[in-house]
């Protein structure tokens, strides 16, 4: 059974810095984690090599991600903790990219890595909160999508069963395989990884493409297959103090419809 796990790298603080000319988020690596939806699914994922491990069948976990070089250092985190190997498609033709260019190359990845049993992505990433990842996966990649699971009921190598959320409460769903699944932040806690993981992590292979090896179409990646862009990014401007209204009800309300009117709202 193949199962292959998508991770991003989102800054760990808040305090990010934007390009002022492409108006997308600085990743220089320095302050970069593992999208906390993304550690869920890695569980996810171990879970079942756990499970179909001990009843005796092959299971191998890839993590996949898009990113800078350095993030190279998350996936062979995420192989310390009991993933198997790492793609990472790196180059300055993928920046700026939306999810629908994002979904695409990492799809171009996935099909570079082999047919995948299962595909399992973070439901939304911390830094961007879209949650159509994982969905815009399974459209490019024709296969079925459970998203949001908040628990994971069994996967057997043939399907899946999920309870999954939605706007009315939660469903318990069935899947065939191959197919591609989104967690909840709250599914699972990733375990910690090991001294030996650790040092398997250092000699395990991570293969790094940029757009040609990932036999993509540069036109549909980065800000050149993006159909949509950020226009404008900014820090929104906070003024303190107030105004004390005095007089009889009537007063103050006449005296506050001034002010909102003052205001231009």
């Amino acid at each position: 059974m193949r199962i292959i796990v998508c991770v991003k790298a989102v800054p760990s603080t808040t305090e990010v810095k934007m390009d002022p000319v492409t108006n997308t988020i600085v990743r220089d690596g320095a302050q970069s984690v593992v999208n906390p939806f993304d550690s869920t699914a890695l569980e996810l994922a171990l879970r079942i090599k756990d499970e179909r491990g001990a009843a005796g069948e092959d299971v191998r976990v890839t993590v996949l991600s898009m990113g800078i070089p350095d993030t190279e250092r998350l996936l062979r985190d995420c192989i310390a903790r009991g993933a198997d190997d790492g793609l990472l498609l790196s180059d300055r033709a993928f920046a700026g990219a939306d999810t629908l260019a994002t979904s695409y190359a990492l799809s171009c990845g996935i099909r570079h890595l082999g047919e995948p049993d299962l595909v399992i992505c973070g439901k939304m990433a911390v830094d961007g909160d879209t949650a159509q990842i994982g969905p815009e996966i399974a459209g490019l990649l024709d296969a079925p999508c459970v998203a949001d699971v908040r628990r994971l009921v069994a996967c057997d190598g043939t399907s899946l069963r999920a309870w999954r959320g939605t706007d009315a409460g939660v469903e318990l769903v069935e899947a065939p395989l191959p197919a591609v699944m989104t967690v909840a932040k709250d599914a699972a806690q990733l375990r910690m990884p090991s001294i030996c993981g650790v040092r398997a992590s250092l000699a395990a292979p991570v293969e790094v493409l940029d757009v040609a090896g990932a036999g993509a179409d540069p036109e549909r990646c980065g800000l050149a297959g993006s159909p949509t862009q950020v226009v404008r990014s900014f820090v929104p401007e906070r003024a303190s103090g107030g105004a004390w209204i005095e007089g009889a009800a009537a007063q103050q309300a006449e005296q506050l419809l001034q002010i909102v009117e003052g205001m231009g709202l």
